[in-house]
């Protein structure tokens, strides 16, 4: 390889990384402009507890979910809306931020709480079939007193 084809060559692969980067944040952009909704959790104990929530009802933007996210504020989330009842898995595959989730099914009610790792590539799955995830930092279900058995009000729509 002479020195014209060696310049070309680094040229070339450092465009094709530069685009690949440029459309990743395209992507991460598009997906922190979901549609918001204010979300109500009763708990068992009779509080009521709201979050802010993006919601996530396509499977672009589900597939995406917090990819990429450095910074989640204490009190918001993302849902993650299925059409139909299924077991669900997540994974933290490009998520830097420590993350908790809950499984809900179709009636709004908790079924599942777990804490992913940043960066963890090994599936965290509901126990059975549900209809809802919402991911929050981790902890966050914890510190508001939510725990399995309260319900997610279902009045988003």
């Amino acid at each position: 390889m002479n020195s014209f084809q060696k310049i070309f060559f680094f040229a070339a692969a450092f465009f094709c990384l530069q685009s690949f980067s440029c459309a990743r944040n395209s992507e991460f952009k598009e997906n922190k402009n979901l549609p918001k909704k204010d979300l109500t959790i009763s708990t068992r104990s009779g509080a009521q507890l709201s979050l802010r929530a993006e919601i996530a009802f396509t499977e672009k933007t589900r597939a995406q979910g917090y990819m990429f996210r450095k910074n989640i504020p204490e009190g918001t989330g993302m849902l993650f809306v299925y059409e139909n009842d299924q077991a669900l898995s997540f994974w933290m595959k490009n998520t830097p931020t420590p993350l908790s989730i809950a499984f809900i099914d179709r009636n709004g009610q908790i079924k599942d709480i777990f804490d992913m790792k940043p960066y963890n590539l090994n599936s965290v799955s509901s126990s059975g079939f549900v209809r809802y995830a919402l991911e929050v930092p981790q902890g966050w279900f914890s510190r508001a007193g939510v725990s399995c058995g309260d319900f997610l009000e279902l009045d988003f729509f």
